[in-house]
């Protein structure tokens, strides 16, 4: 019944993507892997360094930086005198040596020195082949798309690379972009029995679209005075931040969408969008949470000063190098 159904054309056949978008799901999906793997592999090297009794991981941030992986790489070679150890560090962790010098101070054994070993080689190896494959994905994208969803807060390069190998750069296979966002599996469930609705998990969808949209909605929620902020405290006030954090990959989603559909980029609305939808609520809202506190709250509208501010005086250049604003086209704000 369904073949004679799908040969009268009354099943849309189901999304399948073309033979390059196919083989950019395979990179980016084996680029998922690897980097789940060198993580691993990072947890196992701060298990050995902890196993010998050395805190790294309290004064470096990473373990695997510059820092990190000479003092890895001296302890190897049979370095295990903290002062010694210490003197490797980089950057702005040279500031940090005292605190160094109390973090390595460990007991360092043969059997830890084979297992960094091992690895460290076991990482470089696996990096290796994450740039590898970033050098294959790179020439598979189109550059234009990439620098539209580049303009959207919380979406790198990566989550473009990601976006472009599951969604593809058509569109037109989505009848609308709350279409796609189904298809992800970011959009509520509709789970009803006798008018009840007894859940609203989401749905089975694309793991890889949903990972990589989910990271970016974190990454989104620290960028200030952007709108997707304000979107994602907006809903944790109302139902919590694992709701939020859905909600907002699922508005990601839908603005990624429309760039690819549309042709455009991100325009940002600022973080008090909402309050300039609906000023007298927002208002009278932070009237009552004064009131709460014990305050009489007296509002008048605010007017804007007609006296001109003074005169800013002009900038009276330090000595020094000669100013070379004029060599370089640009406006000079020194005066001699």
């Amino acid at each position: 019944m369904i073949a004679e159904l799908l040969a009268h054309g009354l099943i849309r056949p189901s999304f399948v993507p073309s033979g390059p978008t196919r083989e950019l799901r395979d990179l980016t999906r084996y680029r998922v892997k690897l980097t789940e793997e060198r993580n691993r592999i990072h947890n196992r090297i701060h298990k050995v360094l902890e196993d010998a009794c050395i805190k790294l991981d309290v004064v470096a941030s990473d373990i695997l930086g510059a820092t990190g992986r000479a003092i890895i790489q001296a302890i190897i070679a049979g370095q295990e005198h903290p002062d010694w150890l210490a003197d490797k560090a980089k950057g702005t962790l040279r500031g940090k040596r005292p605190e160094l010098r109390l973090a390595l101070r460990g007991r360092i054994t043969d059997h830890h020195r084979l297992m960094l070993h091992e690895l460290m080689e076991e990482i470089d190896f696996v990096e290796r082949k994450i740039k590898r494959l970033e050098s294959q994905i790179a020439p598979k994208v189109e550059v234009e798309a990439l620098a539209r969803l580049a303009t959207i807060p919380g979406i790198d390069l990566i989550t473009a690379w990601t976006l472009l190998a599951e969604l593809g750069s058509d569109m037109s296979v989505f009848s609308s972009p709350r279409h796609a966002a189904s298809w992800a599996g970011l959009c509520p469930g509709n789970h009803e029995s006798g008018g009840k609705r007894l859940s609203n998990r989401t749905r089975k969808g694309n793991r890889w679209l949903r990972r990589a949209l989910c990271q970016a909605a974190w990454a989104a929620t620290r960028k200030k005075n952007s709108y997707i902020a304000a979107f994602f405290y907006r809903k944790a006030g109302k139902h919590g931040i694992r709701k939020a954090i859905v909600a907002t990959a699922h508005r990601l989603l839908i603005i990624a969408f429309c760039i690819l559909r549309d042709g455009g980029e991100y325009r940002e609305l600022g973080d008090n969008y909402f309050d300039r939808l609906h000023p007298e609520r927002t208002r009278n809202r932070l009237v009552r949470r004064l009131q709460r506190l014990g305050l009489d709250v007296f509002l008048q509208p605010r007017v804007e000063s007609l006296i001109a501010p003074p005169p800013v005086p002009p900038l009276i250049r330090k000595r020094g190098r000669p100013c070379k604003c004029a060599e370089r086209a640009i406006p000079c704000k020194h005066t001699s």
